[in-house]
C-alpha cells in the first residue's frame, strides 16, 4: 500500500519573513535613535536657543547709576526713569519701511541725532529679527506720541537716564555720560566702574500668540554714591564771579579754584566757558577740557612766592635784609632782566622787593639758593608732578631738572618763566604757605558710600574752617617750609595787598594776602613771547592770621583792558573771597570800610610789571624791530636831537609854504609858458596839456612821497633805510587815528591795551626809517 505524500513545512518561510521584518524594524529603530541623538545631542543647543527666541524675551536691566552729592548732600548728578522705544522686526513684518517713516517723524527731533533718522531705524530693523532700538531715552511727550501710533511690534521700555539738576554747575568736575551710561568726562569717567553698578536681567515667557505668560527678574545692583568736597553754594559764587569777569574783559577763558588750606579739600572749581552735561549731543569740544588740571601756563609773578619762600627758608634770607635791585635792570650772560619801566629801585628790603614784584630782586633770591636747592623747593611745593586729584587727564606740568637748564634759566624760573603749572598746583602752593608750611594734596572726593540721601547713616559734611592741620594728614602730605618762614611769607603777602601790586584784592572787614601775576604767552607764529597776549592771575588767602580759604584766579588773554593780574584777576578774588567768608560766617578781623574808602583803594591800584619788561615800551620797540645792539635807535633820543629835528621840520614847512605861495602868484605866467611851448611843439594852440591844469583857487600841493617798503611772502618787510621820517606825537588819539596817521607816513603800529594813546616808543620827533613799527600803549 502506497503511503500518501508528505506535506511541505511552512515554518522556514515564516522565519525568513520574520528575519526580514526584524531587520527592517531594527534599521528603523537605529535610524530613529540616530535622529533623536542628532537632534537632542548634536543640535540641542541650537533648538534650545530657537525655542527661547520664540517663547521668551530676555532684557538686560540697567542698574541705577550712583548719585553725586555735594558736601551738603545736594544732588549734583542723579538718575531718572525715562521711556525708550524698540521694535521686534519679526512682528513688524513687511511694514518696516512705513513704520520707520512714521516713527522717524515723531522721534527725530534733533537734526544732529543721526541715530533716529528713517534710514537708520530701517537699517536696524533689517539687521535683526528679534530686537532693534528705535530711539532711546525720550522725553515724556515724545514717548506718548509713539504710544498713540499704536504700531504692531513697537514697544516701550523703561531705562535710566542721567540728569544734572543744576545744569552746568560744576560741569567740569562732574563730567557727563553717553547714551549707554558710560562716563565720558570728570568724575563720571574717573569712577565709571564704581558708579555704573551691575546690570540685572528680565526673562519674559510668551505663548504661540505672543502673549505674556510670566516673567522672571534678577535685580540689578546700583552703583556707589559719591559725596564730593564741593560746596554748591561756593561753586555758584565762583562761577558767577568768573563768568562776569571773563565777559567783561572778553577773555578766552578763565579758571577759579577755592580750597580749604588745612585739608586740601576743593570747595569750588570753576571753568568758563562751561557746558551743559544734560545736552551731550550738542557739546562743544573746546569747552570740555578741565583747564584747572589739564592745561598749563607760565605763572609769571605768582611763582615768586616759591622763590622768596625758598630763599627765606633755605638761604638764610630775612624780610628785613637789603637787596640791590640795581635801578631795575640786571644783566647776566648777555641777558638783561628789567623791572617795571616806572620802577628804578636801588637797595631795598626783601619784603619791599616782593611787594613791588621786582624781577631783579626775585632773580637774586634764586641765585642765593642755587639751582639744585631751588629745584628741590619747587618740587616740594608740588610743581612738576601730578597732585593726585580725583579728576581725569591731570597733567604734571612742566619743570625741567637743573641739568637741562640754560645759562639764564634760573633767572627765568625765579620770575615764573620756563615753568608750566596748573591752577590746582598754584592754589595748593598758596595753601601750603597759608597753613604753616605743609603741602597737602588737593582732592574733590569726600567719601564713597552705598547709602542714599535720607538714610540716617549718611550725614552731610558742611564746611567749617579750622585753625590747625588734622591729626592724620592725607597721603602725600609733607612739610615744605618751616612754620616761622610761612608766617613771614603771610606777612609779606599781606603787604602786597595793602601796599603793593595787589591792592584790588583788599576785602572789607577781613585781612587778605596774595600775589599778582602777569605772564606773556608764547606766540605760535613767532615762537617768542607775545606782548599783547597775557595770562592774568592772582593767588591768595583770607583771613591772614587764620586762613579759611585759598583762592587761585587765572584769566587767559583779556582783550578789553590791560591784562595785568592786579587789574583783571585780583578784583575777582576780592569779590569771591568777600562773599565766601560772609557765607561761612567768619568773624571780621578788620574794621569795616565805607564804600568811599573801598573806592579810594580801587582807584589807587597801579599796574604791575609784565614778565621780562613788557611795560618797557623801549625794550619792546627794540625787539619788534629787531634792532642791532649798536643801533642808535636803541638809545633814547636826546633833547638836542629832538630840538634839531623839530627846528628842521619847522624850517622845511615854512619853505614849503613860501614855495606854494610863489607858485600861486605865478600860476598865470606858468600857464602861458606851457601853452606857448605846446604851440611850438604841435603847430597850433588846440592841444590839451594833460595833468598840468592849475586851479587858481588852490595852492599847488607838494608831490606825495610813497614809502619805499616791500612786503615779503613770509610777512616781513624790506625798508629803504635811507629814507627817514619823524615819529608823530600820538598822545590822546584813538587806535584808528593812530594807525591812519602812522600809515600815511609809512610807519606801522604795535598797539597795547585799548582806549586813547598814553605812551609811545620811540618818542615823538625821533627820526626812524620808513616801515618802522612804533609801539603805542592805549588806556582808558
Amino acid at each position: 500500500m502506497k503511503s500518501s505524500p508528505r506535506k511541505a513545512l511552512t515554518a522556514p518561510i515564516r522565519r525568513v519573513r520574520f528575519v526580514y521584518v526584524a531587520m527592517v524594524f531594527c534599521l528603523w529603530v537605529v535610524a530613529i535613535a540616530f535622529r533623536l541623538g542628532w537632534l537632542q545631542i548634536v543640535r540641542h543647543g541650537e533648538f534650545v536657543k530657537r525655542a527661547a527666541e520664540q517663547q521668551q524675551r530676555t532684557f538686560e536691566v540697567a542698574p541705577r547709576r550712583g548719585v553725586l552729592y555735594d558736601r551738603n548732600l545736594r544732588e549734583l548728578a542723579m538718575t531718572v526713569l525715562v521711556d525708550s522705544v524698540y521694535a521686534v522686526p519679526s512682528e513688524v513684518g513687511d511694514n518696516r519701511a512705513e513704520d520707520a517713516a512714521l516713527l522717524a517723524k515723531v522721534v527725530h527731533t534733533d537734526s544732529l541725532d543721526h541715530l533716529t533718522t528713517e534710514q537708520q531705524i530701517l537699517a536696524r530693523m533689517n539687521a535683526s529679527k528679534h530686537f532693534a532700538w528705535v530711539a532711546r531715552k525720550l522725553d515724556p511727550e515724545t514717548a506718548e506720541r509713539v504710544k498713540e501710533l499704536n504700531l504692531k511690534g513697537i514697544y516701550l521700555q523703561k531705562e535710566f537716564k542721567r540728569f544734572y539738576p543744576n545744569a552746568d554747575l560744576a560741569a567740569h568736575v562732574l563730567g557727563y555720560v553717553g547714551t549707554d551710561d558710560a562716563g565720558l568726562g570728570g568724575l563720571e569717567r574717573e569712577f565709571d566702574d564704581e558708579l555704573h553698578g551691575t546690570p540685572g536681567h528680565m526673562l519674559t515667557a510668551l505663548d504661540a500668540k505672543r502673549h505674556v505668560l510670566g516673567s522672571e527678574e534678577s535685580d540689578p545692583m546700583p552703583g556707589e554714591n559719591l559725596v564730593l568736597t564741593i560746596d554748591s553754594n561756593i561753586q555758584y559764587m565762583a562761577e558767577r564771579a568768573l563768568d562776569a569777569q571773563v565777559a567783561k574783559v572778553k577773555a578766552l577763558h578763565g579758571t577759579i579754584v577755592v580750597q580749604d588750606p588745612h585739608t586740601g579739600q576743593i570747595l569750588a572749581l570753576a571753568v568758563s566757558p562751561r557746558f551743559n552735561p544734560n545736552d551731550s549731543r550738542h557739546l562743544d569740544a573746546d569747552s570740555l577740557t578741565n583747564l584747572a588740571v589739564s592745561d598749563i601756563y607760565e605763572p609769571g609773578s605768582t611763582f615768586k612766592l616759591v622763590t622768596y619762600s625758598a630763599a627765606l627758608d633755605g638761604a638764610g634770607v630775612k624780610p628785613t635784609d637789603m637787596v640791590d635791585c640795581q635801578g631795575g635792570s640786571m644783566t647776566m650772560f648777555g641777558r638783561t632782566l628789567h623791572d617795571d619801566k616806572a620802577d628804578h629801585y636801588g637797595v631795598i628790603t626783601v619784603q619791599k622787593a616782593l611787594e613791588e614784584s621786582s624781577d631783579v630782586g626775585a632773580a637774586k633770591m634764586a641765585l642765593k639758593l642755587g639751582p639744585d636747592k631751588f629745584y628741590e623747593y619747587m618740587k616740594a611745593f608740588g610743581f612738576g608732578q601730578r597732585s593726585g586729584i580725583e579728576l581725569p587727564s591731570e597733567t604734571r606740568g612742566l619743570l625741567r631738572p637743573p641739568r637741562k637748564w640754560g645759562s639764564t634759566s634760573i633767572l627765568s624760573l625765579a620770575i615764573g618763566q620756563e615753568v608750566g603749572v596748573t591752577p590746582v598746583q598754584l592754589v595748593s602752593m598758596v595753601s601750603a604757605i597759608a597753613n604753616g608750611g605743609t603741602y597737602i594734596p588737593p582732592h574733590v572726593l569726600l567719601q564713597s558710600t552705598d547709602q542714599m540721601k535720607g538714610d540716617p547713616r549718611l550725614h552731610a559734611a558742611p564746611f567749617h574752617p579750622v585753625a590747625d592741620l588734622p591729626e592724620t594728614l592725607p597721603d602725600g602730605s609733607h612739610r615744605v617750609i618751616k612754620p616761622f618762614t610761612a608766617a613771614e611769607m603771610r606777612s609779606i603777602m599781606e603787604g602786597i595787598v595793602t601796599e603793593g601790586t595787589g591792592k584790588s584784592a583788599a576785602l572789607n572787614g577781613y585781612s587778605s594776602a596774595g600775589k599778582t601775576g602777569t605772564a606773556e604767552k608764547i606766540d605760535p607764529a613767532t615762537h617768542t613771547y607775545s606782548h599783547t597776549k597775557l595770562v592774568a592771575s592772582f593767588a591768595g588767602f583770607a583771613p591772614v592770621n587764620n586762613p579759611a580759604i585759598s583762592v587761585a584766579v587765572v584769566i587767559d588773554t583779556p582783550t578789553t583792558v590791560e591784562g595785568y593780574g592786579g587789574i583783571v584777576s585780583a578784583p575777582v578774588f576780592s569779590q569771591l573771597a568777600q562773599e565766601v567768608l560772609e557765607y561761612l560766617g567768619i568773624a571780621h578781623d578788620r574794621p569795616l570800610k565805607t564804600q568811599q574808602q573801598m573806592a579810594q583803594i580801587a582807584a589807587s591800584v597801579q599796574p604791575e610789571d609784565v614778565q621780562d619788561s613788557a611795560d618797557d615800551l623801549s625794550a619792546m620797540f627794540d625787539q619788534i624791530n629787531s634792532l642791532p645792539a649798536d643801533d642808535p635807535l636803541r638809545q633814547p633820543a636826546n633833547a638836542a636831537a629832538m630840538v634839531q629835528n623839530q627846528a628842521a621840520d619847522a624850517a622845511q614847512a615854512q619853505k614849503d609854504q613860501q614855495a606854494a605861495t610863489q607858485a600861486h602868484a605865478n600860476s598865470a605866467n606858468s600857464l602861458s609858458e606851457k601853452v606857448l611851448a605846446a604851440f611850438h611843439a604841435n603847430g597850433n594852440t588846440t592841444s590839451v596839456i594833460k595833468d598840468e591844469k592849475v586851479d587858481a583857487g588852490k595852492p599847488i600841493a607838494a608831490p606825495t612821497i610813497q614809502p619805499q617798503v616791500q612786503e615779503k611772502s613770509n610777512g616781513g618787510v624790506v625798508v629803504d633805510a635811507g629814507k627817514r621820517v619823524a615819529v608823530p606825537d600820538f598822545h590822546g588819539a584813538d587806535l584808528r587815528a593812530v594807525v591812519e596817521h602812522a600809515g600815511s607816513l609809512g610807519l606801522r603800529v604795535q598797539p597795547i591795551g585799548s582806549g586813547l594813546a598814553r605812551e609811545q616808543a620811540p618818542a615823538a620827533g625821533t627820526m626812524v626809517p620808513l616801515g618802522t613799527q612804533v609801539v603805542v600803549r592805549f588806556a582808558r
